[in-house]
């Protein structure tokens, strides 16, 4: 695994969405855990030493990476731990932490998601509407079930039940998930009107969503929320 001091964005692709540093490791600068490098986020620092997120991982540069909650980047700032970190990491201590990096970082994070749900829905994956979600559901030609987090949950019930149907898992208590955005959100970024729901087609794009989901779910603390429920 690399030190944060010596990694680079924006490593060449072999592909469209593939990369040749997906599935390694990295630690994150504050708790020390090692964790893989799609589940932590990256805060670039610019030549200037302004530490800015980098939520795509794709910005050149030097930079590090972290794996806490919003709330707990915030405390960092206010300590000066992450300073302190960045610091030792980069071996300089010019650098700016602005005090509403929080902020940036989950405004970044949630754009990050939106902008993949965009590109998914331009490459006809993405699925919109109820009854159309449904439908698809039930022929077991849906890989992924999300609903806004101001869905109603009588709504969300239907589209479960009938992407149990569709999978043969009726009584298993499968549901889709709840995004960290609301439905004006969504529909704010993907053009559309009163877009409550959505499905993902295929289990290629179900991943590739997965990745900005997972790290705005992290930073917010939803993904720690959910396993204790």
């Amino acid at each position: 695994m690399r030190n944060p001091r010596n990694d680079t964005l924006g490593s060449p692709k072999t592909g469209t969405d593939a990369s040749p540093e997906k599935g390694s490791e990295r630690r994150c600068v504050l708790t020390g855990q090692t964790s893989a490098r799609d589940d932590l986020v990256r805060l670039a620092v610019s030549p200037d030493g302004d530490v800015l997120p980098d939520a795509l991982a794709k910005a050149p540069g030097r930079g590090a990476w972290i794996g806490v909650s919003k709330a707990d980047l915030a405390e960092a700032i206010s300590s000066g731990k992450l300073k302190g970190a960045l610091s030792r990491a980069f071996k300089t201590g010019a650098l700016n932490v602005p005090e509403d990096l929080p902020t940036r970082t989950e405004s970044a994070l949630k754009k990050a998601v939106l902008e993949r749900l965009g590109l998914e829905m331009r490459s006809g994956r993405l699925i919109l509407g109820s009854d159309r979600i449904a439908n698809e559901a039930r022929m077991g030609a849906i890989a992924a079930l999300y609903h806004a987090a101001d869905a109603k949950e009588d709504g969300c019930r239907k589209l479960d039940q009938a992407w149990r149907v569709g999978l043969d898992e009726e009584g298993s208590g499968r549901k889709g998930e709840r995004l960290p955005l609301d439905r004006e959100a969504l529909s704010v970024a993907l053009g559309r009107e009163n877009v409550v729901h959505l499905a993902l087609a295929d289990a290629k794009s179900a991943q590739r969503f997965s990745i900005p989901l997972g790290r705005l779910q992290t930073f917010l603390g939803a993904a720690d929320a959910a396993a204790e429920t």
